[in-house]
């Protein structure tokens, strides 16, 4: 709702921090179906739009801010403005410094995430942790005149960042590994299970086969040796056609794993890139 207040600017009227009426669209209509009238934030009366982050008017404004061209900055928050304390902050009013936030895209395995990376630090040069830069922005501010940045700021800015980037590298990597370690215990699972089941019924043909032998040995008649036979024969056929399905599906088994092995390995390199959002030197009161 922040965002859409300063994106909409003159084109809405701001009736609370949950309701808004827009008065005119600053939106193409390739933006999709954007009507005027009420909005609301959870909706709360049948005349008005539900305003959703899918909303065609909520994506405008989202795709626009993302857009914005953001110069270096000097924003001065306000702590005193907060609702409650924050272990976090606290500590830091009355002190400045700078910070600088990334955009890190990273594609893997036919996925693609983003990252927000946060890099502060302190005039003093103690950095600030990932958390604690984010939850400055949660804080009201003021901007001022743009700053001067030092190139020593500028070099440990982004050497903040890039230890953050590499740790997430690191994650998605961890967690490309244990997806392939358990699609590989799948793979191997259901190859045991196959061959179990295959021995099995192996060994239990092998034991009808001994079964209609001993019956052969004991047969009176010549109508009964033949009939006994003939069913040793069918028996011995079913097991060589289970032995030959083993192996059969052994060969399967492998051709499946180099099939696995090759997509994972075509797919396991990380496309990564880095877009810096912007730089700011920051002060709270």
């Amino acid at each position: 709702m922040q965002v859409t207040q300063y994106e909409l600017e003159s084109h809405a009227e701001f009736l609370s921090d949950s309701v808004f009426r827009l008065l005119s669209s600053p939106f193409t209509p390739t933006n999709g179906d954007i009507p005027l009238g009420l909005y609301e934030l959870p909706r709360r009366s049948g005349e008005a739009h539900l305003y959703r982050l899918n909303h065609p008017l909520a994506e405008a404004v989202v795709q626009q801010a993302r857009t914005r061209d953001l110069p270096p900055a000097t924003i001065c928050f306000d702590y005193n403005q907060r609702t409650g304390k924050s272990s976090l902050l606290e500590p830091l009013v009355g002190n400045s410094g700078w910070l600088s936030l990334s955009l890190l895209s990273v594609e893997a395995l036919d996925q693609a995430e983003d990252h927000l990376i946060f890099a502060g630090m302190t005039d003093l040069g103690v950095p600030l942790d990932q958390e604690t830069v984010s939850r400055l922005f949660t804080l009201p501010g003021t901007t001022t005149e743009a700053p001067t940045e030092s190139g020593s700021v500028n070099e440990a800015l982004k050497t903040q960042a890039g230890e953050r980037q590499s740790a997430i590298q690191k994650e998605i990597s961890e967690r490309n590994l244990n997806f392939f370690a358990a699609e590989t215990d799948k793979l191997e699972g259901w190859a045991d299970d196959l061959k179990l089941g295959l021995e099995r019924e192996i060994k239990e043909l092998e034991r009808q086969i001994k079964e209609s032998r001993r019956s052969a040995t004991t047969a009176l008649t010549l109508e009964e040796k033949l009939k006994a036979q003939k069913q040793i024969r069918a028996l011995e056929s079913q097991r060589n056609d289970k032995r030959r399905a083993l192996f059969d599906a052994q060969d399967a088994v492998d051709k499946q794993r180099d099939t696995l092995i090759a997509q994972i390995e075509g797919k396991l390199s990380q496309q990564v890139t880095a877009q810096p959002v912007l730089v700011v030197r920051w002060s709270l009161r």
